[in-house]
């Protein structure tokens, strides 16, 4: 998952080095940590001890397939499964809505019916809801194709919690209201795809590039509920720290993400 959110430089965050009231900096230390993997780690040595294991599906964009999604599955789940409210293998999937620029993708739909009606090829509600639907449809379909045959994976879609990689560096709409709310049709796609088929949905994000990308969330969309999992801590007092902090919409914060000797570490909030 090192992507725009995932160094320790990129945005040149300071994160305040505190800990939860009630708690101590050696109590936060003896915490056992989950990492996070994706397509840069391919071919790297995958860290060892890992409590739990968030894999990303995709190869940094929505349209495209992490190349080593098997071998880092199979690294998941000889997770320790020490932290007992984080399931030992996890996925996340890249996000984006590229409607104004689509005359320049092969990927957006010009068919479908769905909350926000009839998509036509435009750049509409509809399609952006759509592009959500098929690019979820489609890193299901990486998984479990040949990645999870080569994995031994026999689990559906059900099996997993599936987090929604929300970043600034990938492409979305703006400049408008009705921009960031085709945003949020694109998101609710994908949420809604996953629910319906018994997954569990949650957000990754950090909460200045989450408003910048989805703006307000009504409360009437199927994000309001989801849980989040923070990101821009560059030390683990410092995921401790965002544990506490407001969570992307309404729903708990779950998963503090902070970087560490060149590796994504995941701190539980539970």
């Amino acid at each position: 998952m090192r992507s725009f959110l995932r160094s320790i430089a990129v945005l040149g965050l300071t994160v305040a080095g505190l800990v939860l009231a009630g708690s101590s900096t050696a109590e936060a230390a003896s915490s056992p940590a989950g990492y996070d993997v994706s397509h840069p780690q391919c071919g790297s040595i995958l860290p060892t001890g890992a409590a739990f294991g968030i894999v990303g599906v995709n190869g940094g964009t929505a349209v495209k397939a992490n190349p080593c999604l098997s071998t880092q599955l199979r690294w998941a789940a000889r997770s320790s499964g020490a932290v007992a409210a984080q399931p030992k293998v996890q996925l996340y999937l890249n996000t984006a809505n590229p409607g104004q620029v689509l005359n320049q993708v092969t990927t957006w739909p010009t068919s479908g019916t769905n909350r926000y009606g009839s998509c036509d090829g435009s750049n509409s509600a509809a399609c952006s809801y759509q592009y959500g639907v098929e690019r979820a449809t489609n890193s299901v379909r990486n998984l479990f194709g040949p990645a999870a045959r080569a994995a031994g994976i026999t689990a559906t879609v059900s099996s997993y919690t599936w987090w929604l990689d929300v970043e600034t560096g990938n492409t979305w709409q703006g400049g408008s209201t009705a921009a960031l709310a085709r945003n949020r049709a694109t998101l609710e796609g994908m949420t809604d795809f996953l629910t319906s088929s018994g997954g569990r949905v949650g957000l990754y994000s950090i909460a200045g590039q989450w408003r910048q990308v989805v703006g307000t969330v009504p409360t009437s969309s199927t994000l309001t509920p989801l849980p989040s999992w923070l990101a821009g801590a560059t030390t683990l007092s410092g995921a401790v720290t965002n544990c506490a902090k407001a969570p992307l919409t309404q729903g708990p914060v779950l998963l503090a993400q902070y970087v560490s000797g060149g590796l994504d570490h995941d701190r539980s909030c539970s």
